[in-house]
């Protein structure tokens, strides 16, 4: 039996994986032993009525009769009822029961949720369709991305170590060592990965919302991520911790298109162009600028919570080819969560005529022609030198900071 559970949290407080973690030790401790590793699942990181994660969570278990089938229902929906913030409107729990093979058909619906908007009705339709029980609190929206963490495809996959506070320090202020974390990070890195953003001095395994989690440590294999949270001192009590299996920092989000004319609001892309303008900062730091192919063109930002990695989008010339991932949001803007230039593009300007001394001539006045500073020759009928611009830029990848990161936007230390 596979069980997938979405939408119980808030943005003042609570955890889906808390919940599920809190369901699984409930299960073990009547018998019922999860296989392998609970599932945290990350959806379309633009969907309306997401918490800042937007993860569905599921697991698998081994029951057969229909007496340990009830109990287990019993268990898990009275623990969402609950644990969950059901006193926020926008919290709509929901939890799917589903006995049977993970099909294409399944994995491409949980695709889908990932990089499309879905609604309750779509959610309904299909688990209907393939024999899915489903319960609805409220009004149910979290049955869509429950179902979609049961039948999200492997093809790759990271693992986090969360670990979760005790209730009474839920809204107070973490006493985790950054030090140590500093240390586990020299000690583990790439294995784990996000752990800190040096420039910024953010600690990014810590969490800054009043949720039950104290810290959570990303990585490659479940042995890299509990080694690594060995390594990390607090002052504070911990409840539990647990491994997750993840689609995070996969890049599942994105899709691959070749013409920017067929790019949705609320998708995100992987897509090739040109970049047609210099850059320029907007109000409040955000640094835009306009990339083009033969079908249209498209705004592209790099907001201001990324940082230093606005000096870099800063350097881009017109002519300049790239590859650019991210999102669009609402306003037809495509957030870059990383890009690569392909192609550097030369750029000149025009200069006063390079006097025989080595000095750059000055204009004599308006039809005079050029005066050297230096040795004071003169030039009657001399031209503007064209002269080609020193980039300082190379060809290749550049990505956001790790405070900036989306959850499922790929690192490049998993890429290269």
């Amino acid at each position: 039996m596979y069980i997938g559970i979405d939408d119980t949290d808030s943005k003042d407080g609570m955890c889906t994986t808390f919940i599920c973690s809190v369901i699984i030790d409930e299960l073990k401790y009547f018998g019922f032993n999860i296989i392998g590793y609970p599932r945290l699942i990350r959806l379309n990181p633009f969907a309306m009525f997401r918490t800042r994660g937007n993860g569905g969570l599921s697991f698998r278990l081994n029951v057969e009769s229909e007496e340990d089938i009830k109990k287990v229902k019993e268990i898990v929906l009275k623990k969402v009822e609950e644990l969950s913030e059901l006193g926020d409107e926008r919290t709509n729990p929901g939890v799917v029961f589903y006995q049977g093979e993970i099909t294409d058909e399944l994995k491409s619906y949980s695709m889908r949720v990932i990089r499309n908007i879905i609604s309750i009705e779509e959610a309904e339709e299909f688990a209907n369709k393939i024999g899915a029980e489903f319960f609805k609190f409220k009004k149910g929206r979290g049955i869509i991305g429950a179902l979609a963490a049961i039948g999200c495809p492997t093809t790759d996959k990271t693992y986090e170590l969360l670990a979760y506070r005790v209730p009474q320090n839920y809204g107070k202020e973490r006493r985790i060592d950054h030090e140590s974390v500093c240390q586990m990070n020299k000690a583990t890195y790439p294995e784990t990965f996000d752990n800190l953003d040096i420039d910024n001095c953010y600690v990014a395994i810590e969490p800054h919302t009043p949720c039950p989690i104290l810290y959570g440590i990303r990585g490659e294999s479940p042995d890299a991520v509990l080694n690594a949270g060995k390594m990390v001192k607090v002052y504070e009590e911990i409840a539990e911790a647990r491994v997750f299996e993840t689609n995070q920092h996969t890049d599942m989000h994105l899709i691959q298109i070749d013409e920017i004319s067929d790019m949705e609001k609320l998708k995100c892309y992987i897509i090739e162009g040109t970049v047609k303008d210099f850059p320029y900062t907007r109000e409040g730091g955000h640094v835009i600028f306009t990339l083009k192919d033969t079908s249209g063109e498209i705004p592209c930002a790099a907001y201001e919570p990324t940082k230093e990695f606005r000096d870099i989008v800063r350097e881009l010339a017109p002519g300049d080819k790239v590859r650019v991932y991210g999102g669009i949001g609402e306003k037809g803007t495509l957030n870059i969560e990383k890009f690569e230039i392909l192609e550097i593009a030369k750029i000149y300007e025009t200069k006063n005529p390079l006097c025989e001394c080595g000095k750059r001539m000055k204009s004599a006045g308006n039809g005079k022609g050029y005066k050297c500073p230096r040795c004071g020759a003169k030039l009657r009928d001399g031209t503007k030198d064209t002269v080609e611009v020193k980039r300082n830029i190379k060809k290749g990848f550049y990505e956001v900071p790790p405070s900036a990161r989306r959850h499922l936007s790929k690192p490049l230390v998993r890429m290269i």
